[in-house]
């Protein structure tokens, strides 16, 4: 779910609150309100592609004034923040979350502090504050905040399937790579500003909501008067006080998690019966309700339909098809307790599915495996056909690549003296589509900065991907093409819609790769490592170049110079790339389980790394290791889901739109058959019932506080788990301190 997330999803979701489509692992974020505080939104002639008129009462602000020292500081440690966060939370659930309005939210209550509490001439720290310095906090913490996604999804894959060594020793190959898909990204980027927002947004009618969204909620904060300052004000706080409360939460409930974070209600039933009832049955599938803040949070934000179709698809798996499975001998689990073991006359029937049961997964999977591949297959095929039924939008897509390349040939033609007819043709803009661009040519990034920096970190990519990962050029150019593809479908599909298709860009580039390699006739090792290198690669640049994109967005509504913020994307990922693969190691280090597949418990089951394995081995095994019953499933399942979606958007239409809120997502169905553990979905699903409340009885409120509270409670919780692996290391984590009151087997649950 990115995305958009679970993409939270993607991008920030920042359209008014509608059901969408969210796949694993996009990035995904709060639907945003636009709301009667944000005086823009109030103006009956405003036009999404001009830039907001000055804030009324907010303070000049020369160049001088808006990449400052604090705002790259405050802008990169919250984006800090929020990479770890990321880590956590995708290693958990395959969740992430945008740093956007994060940044923008948590940036602008601590520099307002500084800058009214230190004054005018205070160096470094003091002096005023407007929204222009504002937005640049927001940038850096974007780019700080990237690149999470590639650690929790292709590099944990390529150490389950003993691809690489062990992550400590493995820390200078894993920074080289992540520093060639910051760069990358970051300097394919830089021209798509002047395409993207200038040439191409009133014609591809690209309003980018969550930099909307983001734009506005800075703006409204640096109103000095009315509903605007206030409501900017409280959601400061609101956010402030839930990551406090979130972080101490978390830390603490992880010393008696059986009391105080999962309430095992099914155990406590069968203690209660004196062990002899048939209660332990259903905890042994993981119904259990936990407490936990970040999904509780993500619930608030998706809405009703991601969240019952979430809930509904760990009912079908885990609830339905899991124990069918069982009863008729076609999976298997672990039994816990052996006879002779402690409490064995107690707990005999407790039994785990969670392993993935390695040694003869064919022919005697385990459910988890077993479930794994209808799981994968369905998020696929929903996540491919909601694409294609916007083909025009793929279309325009395409050409607005070629558009893209004909005006970058014509420059270059031109600034030789030469003229190619063909060119001019091809890169030809209406002028009245054309965006008047609000920064001078002084403040634009200049080709000399970005171009041949563009050509050295290919040429970078290529030698890492060879010395480092045993590719070859040829594949390594593959990749670095597809991630180019992508960039451009998935920035004009998060420009026009929010929806941001990681999912269907990293599985399409893996399936891709892997038909390039079975020509190749690669050993089935290099052909899986070239598939998940290749593929993160792929996905990485172009979820960096749309988040980068995405800023220029913000920037260009609050008038803001790209140059500025170019230097602040830049250091921004320099912290990126180094808290990413640090935070991995973190939590590898502290929870070794993680990597390992026959593991029957983990605090962390990384859904996302297990489709990427899962895709890798599909497309490079001759033979592929799926149960025959699992594999006809996942067929028939899969085709179900391309029915329902093509349906959806050519059947529910007109009048029957309405009816749309009630077909079920079949990309969060498929992200719980991915995970073996319910309590994600029960979290979720209760977040979005206090939050489909809420907006019910107090829209008012509901607008002013539901981002920031949700937001603060997933990146609250985050950190705390941080906190909780930083403990573990130390010894003094509670592993090793925390008790089992409450936990099934009587034994630790945390």
């Amino acid at each position: 779910m990115n995305n958009n997330t679970p993409q939270v999803m993607g991008g920030v979701e920042a359209t008014p609150r509608e059901e969408e489509n969210h796949d694993l692992d996009e990035k995904h974020g709060a639907k945003y309100e636009i709301d009667s505080t944000d005086s823009i939104a109030s103006e009956p002639h405003w036009d999404p592609f001009t830039p907001f008129p000055i804030v009324e009462g907010a303070p000049e602000e020369p160049n001088s004034r808006i990449l400052t020292t604090r705002a790259v500081v405050v802008g990169c440690i919250l984006g800090g923040l929020v990479n770890a966060s990321n880590v956590y939370l995708g290693l958990k659930a395959g969740w992430t979350f945008a740093a956007n309005l994060f940044g923008a939210i948590f940036g602008f209550a601590i520099l307002t502090a500084f800058s009214k509490t230190l004054g005018q001439n205070f160096p470094i720290l003091g002096g005023s504050f407007g929204p222009k310095e504002n937005s640049i906090v927001q940038t850096a913490a974007t780019a700080a905040g990237g690149l999470g996604g590639i650690f929790v999804s292709a590099i944990p894959a390529l150490y389950q399937l003993k691809l690489l060594k062990d992550p400590v020793s493995d820390f200078p190959r894993l920074l080289s790579f992540t520093i060639v898909s910051a760069y990358y990204g970051l300097f394919f980027a830089t021209p798509l500003r002047k395409f993207f927002i200038i040439y191409t947004a009133r014609e591809l009618r690209l309003i980018f909501p969550t930099a909307t969204a983001t734009a506005m909620a800075i703006r409204s904060m640096h109103a000095l008067t009315g509903a605007a300052g206030t409501a900017g004000k409280q959601k400061t706080k609101t956010l402030a006080i839930t990551f406090f409360v979130a972080i101490i939460f978390r830390v603490g409930s992880s010393y008696a998690p059986g009391v105080l974070w999962d309430w095992h209600f099914f155990t406590w039933f069968f203690v209660w019966s004196g062990y002899s009832n048939q209660a332990l049955a259903i905890e042994n599938w993981g119904w259990i309700f936990e407490w936990t803040p970040a999904f509780i949070g993500s619930g608030m934000l998706v809405g009703l339909n991601p969240a019952i179709s979430f809930f509904a698809g760990s009912v079908l798996a885990w609830g339905i098809i899991g124990p069918g499975l069982v009863h008729n001998g076609m999976a298997y689990g672990v039994q816990l307790f052996s006879e002779g073991d402690p409490g064995y006359d107690k707990w005999k029937d407790l039994v785990s599915f969670n392993s993935f049961n390695m040694k003869d997964p064919v022919n005697h999977p385990s459910p988890r495996y077993w479930l794994l591949w209808p799981g994968v297959l369905v998020m696929i095929a929903a996540s491919f056909a909601e694409l294609f039924v916007q083909y025009e939008l793929i279309w325009f897509a395409f050409k607005s690549a070629w558009k893209g390349i004909a005006m970058g040939l014509n420059t270059s033609v031109n600034k030789f003296g030469k003229k190619s007819p063909f060119l001019e043709k091809h890169s030809k803009i209406e002028v009245k589509d054309i965006v008047e661009d609000p920064a001078s040519e002084d403040e634009q990034v200049k080709l000399w900065q970005w171009g041949p920096a563009l050509i050295v970190t290919i040429i970078a990519t290529c030698i890492v991907l060879g010395l480092q990962y045993h590719l070859n050029v040829g594949m390594s150019i593959i990749a670095i093409i597809l991630g180019f593809i992508f960039a451009f479908l998935v920035i004009q599909c998060t420009g026009v819609t929010d929806a941001t298709p990681l999912t269907t860009a990293a599985k399409a580039s893996q399936l891709i790769l892997g038909g390039a390699s079975s020509g190749a006739n690669l050993p089935q090792a290099t052909a899986e490592r070239l598939n998940l290198i290749g593929g993160a690669i792929a996905s990485g640049a172009a979820s960096q170049s749309t988040d980068l994109v995405v800023d220029f967005r913000v920037g260009f509504l609050l008038r803001t110079p790209p140059n500025l913020q170019w230097y602040a994307q830049a250091m921004g990922s320099v912290v990126a790339m180094f808290m990413s693969p640090g935070m991995f190691i973190l939590f590898m280090k502290a929870y070794p389980c993680v990597l390992d597949l026959e593991a029957e418990k983990c605090s962390f089951t990384a859904p996302s790394a297990a489709a990427w394995r899962a895709v890798a081995i599909a497309v490079t095994n001759p033979t592929l290791p799926i149960p025959k019953s699992s594999g006809i499933f996942s067929i028939l399942f899969g085709v179900l889901a391309v029915i329902v979606v093509l349906a959806r958007h050519n059947f529910l239409t007109g009048h029957r739109e309405k009816y749309r809120v009630y077909v079920p997502n079949f990309t969060a169905m498929g992200l719980a058959f991915v995970l073996p553990q319910t309590q994600y979905s029960t979290a979720m699903l209760a977040g979005a019932i206090v939050a489909y409340v809420w907006a019910k009885r107090n829209p008012v409120s509901f607008d002013i506080f539901a981002y920031a509270i949700a937001a603060g409670m997933m990146a609250g919780e985050g950190l705390g788990g941080v906190t909780n692996a930083i403990l573990e290391i130390a010894g003094i984590g509670s592993s090793v301190y925390g008790v089992a009151t409450g936990c099934p087997g009587d034994s630790f649950c945390g």
